[in-house]
């Protein structure tokens, strides 16, 4: 079998951890191998550059913060993906280059070409077989989070241009690869979504 690179996207509070959880349940009842990992924080390093560029107590500038998700990608896409890929499992990967671009180039308004350049040359070209992006606005993210956090991160913290900004840049990231991205309506209930996901993912392991 060959590997399968699988990657969800969107904005905070859109569900992304939910869908991943359900993803990797149904590919393992099939008998798929699966390596569930996220960015920042799939590797021993990545937890530590985590714990930095999310929590970190100092203000970080948008370029250093860049750089430090680069770095993490670097790092995670050389130690952990790409050998999974090679043993032939899946892998469910909870944000990736997709973020950075919406993130730190449509958020903190960097140039997004110049960071998909970086993330690219991080991860040596590596682009997901399938990308699904969970769309969500501003204010219905903002009301799951307020009801399932107590702490919020660097990001979480933003105020609502800065979110309505990186769903922006999203949007103009799946309008740009539409054969990579499976674009999905996140307030619909969990399992509709989950199902919509299967069947796109079906598709590619019988393809």
């Amino acid at each position: 079998m060959t590997g399968l690179f699988l990657t969800l996207e969107g904005g905070d509070g859109s569900g992304k951890s939910t869908q991943a959880a359900l993803l990797e349940g149904w590919l393992r009842s099939i008998g798929r191998r699966v390596l569930r990992t996220r960015e920042p924080g799939g590797s021993d390093l990545g937890i530590e550059l985590r714990e930095i560029v999310l929590h970190s107590r100092g203000e970080i500038s948008p370029r250093a913060e860049a750089l430090l998700y680069a770095a993490d990608r670097a790092h995670h896409i050389s130690t952990v993906v790409r050998p999974a890929l090679a043993r032939g499992e899946v892998v469910v990967q909870d944000r990736y280059l997709d973020s950075s671009v919406a993130y730190q180039g449509a958020g903190r308004v960097l140039d997004p070409g110049e960071i998909r350049s970086l993330s690219l040359w991080a991860a040596e070209g590596l682009l997901p077989d399938l990308t699904v992006l969970l769309d969500l606005d501003e204010e219905h993210a903002r009301a799951r989070l307020d009801t399932s956090r107590t702490r919020f991160d660097r990001l979480e913290a933003e105020r609502s241009d800065f979110h309505r900004r990186v769903r922006d840049g999203y949007l103009a990231l799946a309008e740009a690869e539409p054969a990579r991205f499976l674009v999905l309506d996140a307030t619909l209930a969990p399992e509709a979504l989950s199902e919509r996901i299967r069947a796109r993912v079906d598709g590619l392991l019988h393809a």
